[in-house]
């Protein structure tokens, strides 16, 4: 398949009946790896967040989690994914990063704290040594051939980093001195994981928007294709949550929000926010959260952090 048709294939509006986004990269990158065997070397650190981006992520569907595993990444290291505990697990991430140096790729998942050296998040204790999330990501960073930061604490920092961030959390890309693909979604959407990973494989780097976000994903505001956006245009607009009219007067952050999640959906590509009622709370943004506090709120009456 080429690139611009892999691209174009991530762009798609999806109907229910064809909304496998997920199977179809696997069925190009199937195609792929006739001619390049090698799937793509991926090592997973999980830093300062709530997990919830491995949780999406291994909420695949078609394929699902086991098929990404086996036919398009090569996990090399995952501390949810695998089963190594203790030094045996710490042995295998430095092992293969020096095997795979300059072609494995970094996925991140969670803010770095930085604040007293790092000491608030430590992703390994040893006999003689505390490894910290901020030393592993940066050590880590300048071996990979790529970072992907996966989901907004690790991409700008989100909940992890709001106000008033007392273990000074920063998103990925501020710690290292290289570019960072940010993936950014409170969680993110498993098809942009899946995705970025492929274009990884087969292309290498996508293209990117202004915050370093996959443009195939994130090129359009969720403002732009939202189903109640005829209702929108017609200053029509919802008094209460539940009401079927636009949600912009209940704080819907959707026009200033980059995300494909109108037609992508989720939880099996079956629901997304407006759908159910609730404003979109714009968790792909760079300000996530305290740029969309208070929610519920007019963006023009938002005042964040306070």
């Amino acid at each position: 398949m080429q690139k611009e048709a892999f691209v174009q294939l991530c762009r798609q509006l999806s109907s229910r009946r064809d909304y496998n986004l997920s199977q179809a990269i696997l069925n190009a990158v199937g195609e792929h790896r006739k001619y390049n065997p090698h799937k793509l070397p991926v090592i997973w650190l999980e830093t300062n967040d709530s997990g919830d981006n491995n949780i999406a992520f291994m909420s695949s569907v078609y394929p699902y989690l086991q098929e990404v595993f086996d036919e398009m990444i090569d996990l090399l290291y995952s501390n949810t994914f695998m089963a190594a505990q203790g030094r045996e697990a710490l042995e295998i991430l430095f092992r293969p990063a020096k095997k795979f140096r300059g072609r494995f790729t970094l996925v991140v998942e969670g803010a770095v704290p930085v604040k007293d050296n790092g000491l608030y998040n430590l992703i390994a204790r040893t006999e003689n040594h505390d490894i910290t999330a901020l030393e592993a990501v940066t050590a880590l960073g300048g071996m990979a051939g790529h970072v992907v930061a996966a989901g907004t604490c690790a991409s700008f920092g989100g909940a992890s980093a709001a106000r008033p961030n007392i273990t000074g959390s920063v998103g990925v890309s501020q710690v290292l001195n290289r570019e960072v693909i940010n993936v950014s979604g409170c969680p993110v959407n498993p098809d942009w994981l899946v995705g970025t990973l492929a274009h990884l494989l087969m292309y290498g780097r996508p293209e990117l928007d202004s915050l370093d976000r996959p443009t195939m994903f994130y090129g359009f505001t969720v403002h732009r294709h939202c189903q109640r956006r005829s209702y929108f245009d017609q200053k029509n607009f919802a008094q209460k949550l539940g009401d079927i009219e636009c949600m912009f007067s209940l704080g819907c952050m959707g026009p200033r929000t980059g995300a494909d999640c109108p037609y992508r959906q989720w939880i099996n590509h079956v629901s997304w926010p407006v759908k159910v009622n609730t404003p979109c709370i714009g968790c792909t943004n760079e300000d996530f959260p305290d740029g969309s506090t208070p929610f519920f709120t007019p963006m023009s009456k938002k005042s964040p952090g306070q």
